[in-house]
């Protein structure tokens, strides 16, 4: 078992009677899915339907205290408990910021971390993500002792972004980060805030733009942040990258128009094509269906 320190997550705990229904009218996905056996996965948006913060949510035994931990991006943390006490107006609810005091640690491998890691959770996006922890942050090093960059690595290859290297909070829309393939929105659900951008888009098959991952020709990936291109036109942005692959966000029909035209991809001027990973349910360009609405 190897495992890392995500330094760049934070955690907090949503506690009190009305912590179940007062997620639940807040955030994309089901909460009534989510037990201490199985964490979930979901994000607060604004009301034009974009990521104010995605995280993972753990619920807390009832014999524990209940309610829920989340496992956020720590640069959005403030933000996000800012929100929810916002939201919180008369109801029976806790918010309390536990990132001093705690770390949250991942697999680097997939095998299980050890039962007594602190709070223990499989990754709810794809199972080949492995387990995660939220730990004494004092005692984390003697658990994590491999960087940050062999996780990271895993993921790319796996093909999940990960917010604020492969898309911007506050100008993403779920579709676009793949929380609609990774279980992050949840389309049965009662209301909560930007569902009706959401279902729309779901509806009407209008999520052109969105993060796939790619495989440069040459085993070289372009750095961060370079611009994709094809035929002179802009595609999208290089996302985070590894080992040769990267997750980019793309406009998709771009990509289906240039492919038509025999265009090479190029990003950052290294030529790349997609890898659709199996998790993905949409059609890639020269698929079929690709281009029709839901």
């Amino acid at each position: 078992m190897t495992a890392t320190h995500l330094i760049d997550r934070g955690v907090i705990r949503v506690s009190g009677e009305d912590s179940s229904d007062f997620l639940q009218n807040l955030v994309t996905n089901e909460l009534d899915s989510v037990t201490p056996e199985q964490a979930g996965y979901g994000a607060l948006l604004t009301p034009q339907g974009k990521i104010i913060c995605d995280f993972l949510i753990v619920a807390v035994p009832e014999s524990e205290g209940g309610g829920f931990l989340l496992d956020t991006p720590l640069l959005q943390t403030a933000d996000l408990m800012k929100r929810l006490k916002l939201y919180k107006l008369r109801a029976k609810v806790a918010l309390d910021d536990l990132t001093e005091a705690t770390a949250v640690i991942a697999s680097t491998d997939g095998s299980p971390l050890p039962e007594d890691a602190g709070v223990v959770y499989a990754d709810p996006r794809l199972p080949e993500l492995g387990q995660r922890a939220m730990t004494d942050r004092a005692g984390a090093a003697e658990i994590a002792t491999t960087e940050a960059d062999a996780w990271h690595a895993r993921r790319i290859a796996l093909g999940v972004p990960d917010g604020g290297r492969d898309f911007a909070y506050g100008d993403a829309f779920p579709h676009e980060a793949l929380l609609d393939q990774l279980g992050g929105v949840s389309f049965k659900k009662g209301c909560y805030i930007g569902q009706e951008v959401v279902s729309r888009m779901q509806h009407r098959g209008t999520a052109r733009t969105r993060i796939v991952p790619v495989v440069f020709t040459d085993g070289i990936a372009a750095e961060t942040g370079a611009e994709a291109t094809a035929g002179g036109k802009t595609l999208g942005r290089i996302g985070s990258a590894a080992a040769g692959r990267a997750l980019a966000m793309l406009r998709l029909d771009r990509v289906a128009d240039a492919l038509a035209a025999g265009e090479p991809l190029l990003g950052g001027g290294l030529a790349f094509t997609l890898a659709k990973p199996d998790f993905i349910r949409f059609p890639f360009p020269g698929e079929a269906g690709f281009g029709v609405a839901a």
